[in-house]
């Protein structure tokens, strides 16, 4: 699909939003609140960005990853493993993300 990327489901629910593409954390200082974080990963000294992120959109990872546990405990929308989320979405694009179906779709 045009338009589309599929990835794991790292943590149910759907949302759409604002993306803001974050590839370290000194660019952290850009996203907003209810925007959707993408970035190729994330680790532990990511966690306080899921506390004002609408969502999660990651290159890498699945299930079991960070990304994917810390999206659960926050109860955000997270795709993880999508292979090319940092080059498909261009900053500042309007995307919905389907943590149901692990699905990232570029509006």
């Amino acid at each position: 699909e045009s338009g589309t990327l599929r990835g794991q489901p790292g943590s149910a629910g759907k949302v759409r939003g604002r993306a803001r593409v974050i590839l370290n954390l000194e660019e952290a200082y850009r996203l907003q609140p209810g925007e959707i974080l993408v970035t190729t990963t994330t680790a532990p000294p990511w966690a306080p960005l899921f506390l004002i992120a609408g969502g999660l959109v990651t290159d890498a990872g699945g299930l079991l990853s960070h990304g994917a546990v810390v999206s659960r405990e926050y109860r955000i929308p997270a795709v993880v493993g999508t292979g090319s989320a940092t080059q498909s979405i261009t900053d500042g694009q309007v995307i919905e993300v389907d943590g149901n179906n692990g699905k990232v779709t570029i509006l």
